[in-house]
């Protein structure tokens, strides 16, 4: 029996590879499915199913392309109602993988088709559940993505999913290794351990959502507390992942197409596309095409991608180091925008040598301006997280959250200078980039984010543990 557990950090995200004589189980795949079937070439093994969790939202799963691929059935719980060929399994109905068996455990609750797959060794011991978003370590999947399809309030989803865990999840074994779809940084949950894999019965100890005594009422009431609104692209993710897709190879050569920095301008002029420019925070504010946004691949590219541009049919073209053009727009289609038109060949040093206009962004130290943040005199956006600006902020700073950026826009003086910071300098310049977009231009990024206003005599407000807020 082999077991891999297949991480990608910038979507906290999990997939599977189960492994027995020669017989191969894909649980939530990437969109990217060449590395499951050289997996399985390697071990001259076949995949025989794809297990689907449920419908995802925040990330396009790669089973219709696996399933073309290697012709293995795509599997999932019941009340699934995909628009392609798949078996829907019944509540207990078992899948044969080579000495394995993998049982179907309906858990609906953070949708109504959520069901995880109990793994049961040669001997017919429990061995592990792949628990999709219905059990995370130190969290449970958030009961507010399904309701407009299934009608239902995210409070009576809670109570569903309360059932689920009670009923199919804490009566297994505490030895049961527990096998979650996302791990911390994903949105799909609120409180999620850092760790990706653990045993049911540390989960049962550690995880507020499995108190033996909780009641229902108390577990709506916790699962519900302050959930954020979902992104954007959360529902057209979930419309992909149960309608279909174009297969990524159609995206990559559409995608990567060079421009010329003359049929670069003319493409933004024509298809009315946002220029991406995913390099990195310190080449972008030294110089980028005007209007374009930034976004950089060394961050948590692909959520911000999908939480600030939203509309995953939004026509795209790329700013791009050398070398990095399908890495882009694979992940781009890990979230579902697939509207990759080409990219600017030879980068921002073409633009420039073409000698076309080019926009920077005023980024300076924070030693250097330490005089004017303790004066107070000029006005200071931190676009951290609400929970991180409660933590701790300079005094006075005002919170302007990157994510909910655009419903802030009001607050930033039309004259006069001001500052924007986050946390390392990474968030600041998406949100600089998203201001000058919007004809703002009078701000000033704070390099090195409040990491470093902390190194200086700034007054800031005295540190609240998180986890007390």
């Amino acid at each position: 029996m082999i077991i891999e557990q297949i991480y990608t950090g910038c979507l906290a995200q999990g997939a599977y590879y189960i492994e027995s004589n020669g017989e191969v189980a894909i649980i939530d795949p990437l969109r990217e499915v060449a590395p499951y079937i050289k997996r399985a070439e390697d071990a001259n093994a076949s995949v025989k199913y794809i297990f689907e969790t449920h419908f995802h939202a925040d990330f396009v799963s790669g089973h219709v392309t696996l399933s073309k691929k290697t012709g293995a059935p795509i599997i999932y719980g019941p009340t699934a109602s995909p628009s392609f060929d798949a078996i829907i399994a019944k509540d207990g109905q078992q899948f044969k993988l080579g000495e394995l068996t993998i049982i179907a455990l309906h858990t609906p609750g953070h949708t109504m088709e959520s069901t995880t797959f109990l793994l049961r060794d040669k001997d017919g011991k429990d061995y592990a559940i792949f628990s999709g978003d219905t059990l995370f370590l130190g969290d449970v999947g958030r009961p507010d993505l399904a309701q407009k399809a299934a009608h239902l309030t995210q409070e009576q989803l809670a109570e569903t999913l309360f059932d689920s865990l009670r009923n199919k999840i804490m009566p297994l074994a505490d030895d049961v290794i527990v096998y979650p779809a996302h791990g911390a940084g994903s949105a799909c949950g609120k409180n999620m351990m850092k760790e990706t894999v653990d045993t049911l019965g540390n989960q049962k100890k550690m995880n507020y959502a499995l108190r033996p005594d909780m009641t229902k009422e108390e577990f709506v009431k916790e699962v519900t507390d302050g959930l954020l609104p979902p992104p954007k692209y959360f529902p057209l993710n979930v419309q992909m992942n149960k309608e279909g897709y174009e297969d990524i190879s159609v995206v990559l050569d559409r995608g990567t197409t060079a421009l010329s920095p003359k049929a670069f301008e003319v493409a933004v002029n024509e298809t009315g596309a946002i220029v991406l420019d995913v390099r990195n925070q310190a080449e972008f504010v030294k110089g980028h095409v005007p209007r374009s946004i930034f976004i950089g691949l060394n961050g948590d590219f692909a959520p911000w991608v999908g939480a600030l541009i939203a509309d995953v049919k939004q026509p795209i073209l790329l700013v791009i180091p050398d070398g990095k053009e399908e890495e882009a727009i694979t992940r781009l289609s890990r979230v579902g925008f697939d509207g990759t038109i080409g990219y600017l060949k030879g980068g921002i040093a073409a633009w420039k040598n073409s000698g076309k206009d080019f926009d920077t962004i005023s980024s300076v130290p924070a030693a250097d301006i330490q005089e004017e943040l303790k004066s107070n005199t000029i006005p200071v956006f931190d676009v951290r997280k609400v929970s991180e600006f409660q933590s701790e902020h300079i005094v006075d700073a005002i919170n302007t959250p990157l994510s909910d950026l655009n419903s802030h826009l009001a607050e930033f003086p039309e004259k006069g200078t001001f500052y924007v910071h986050c946390a390392g300098g990474y968030r600041s310049v998406i949100a600089a980039s998203i201001l000058k977009s919007r004809g703002i231009h009078n701000l000033v990024d704070v390099a090195g984010g409040f990491a470093a206003i902390k190194n200086t005599d700034v007054a800031v407000t005295n540190f609240v543990c998180p986890t007390t807020l």
